[in-house]
């Protein structure tokens, strides 16, 4: 079965005082190759969002850049290339969805092109927007 991790399935995985780190971080600690993936943005959103934490709760570049490096080697990395990025905008565009919704869309067409049986968020109401013909697979951990 493969899987697809949100960021903030991955952010509240690295965060032991996170209320919703019980649910989330198992699903990073059986994460494989072969069973779990994640947008290659995720990488990026992962790194800046450690490194930018207010509360004291902020990474050390370094450490934020190790957590990504434990994700690109528990799981998949999705890409996608120019025209599925343009065609996920325009489908955006056209659904009259605006702001940082279109990042959800972008993860949401990462986890369409794995076939994702299961598609973990902590935002399941935008991704539902996004996708509603995937609802039955977007779920909380």
């Amino acid at each position: 079965m493969k899987i697809f991790l949100d960021t903030s399935v991955l952010i509240a995985a690295s965060d032991a005082d996170r209320l919703d780190h019980p649910a989330s971080y198992p699903l990073l600690a059986s994460a494989t190759r072969e069973t779990t993936a994640c947008g290659a943005h995720t990488l990026a959103e992962v790194y800046a969002v450690l490194s930018r934490l207010p509360g004291g709760k902020r990474q050390r570049p370094e450490l934020a850049g190790r957590l990504v490096e434990q994700i690109i080697e528990r799981m998949a990395a999705v890409p996608l290339t120019v025209e599925e990025y343009a065609e996920t905008i325009r489908k955006t565009a056209r659904a009259s969805l605006s702001s940082g919704i279109v990042f959800d869309a972008l993860l949401l067409t990462c986890a369409r092109k794995v076939n994702a049986e299961r598609i973990y968020t902590w935002n399941v109401r935008h991704f539902k927007m996004v996708a509603p013909d995937l609802a039955d697979r977007i779920v909380t951990p």
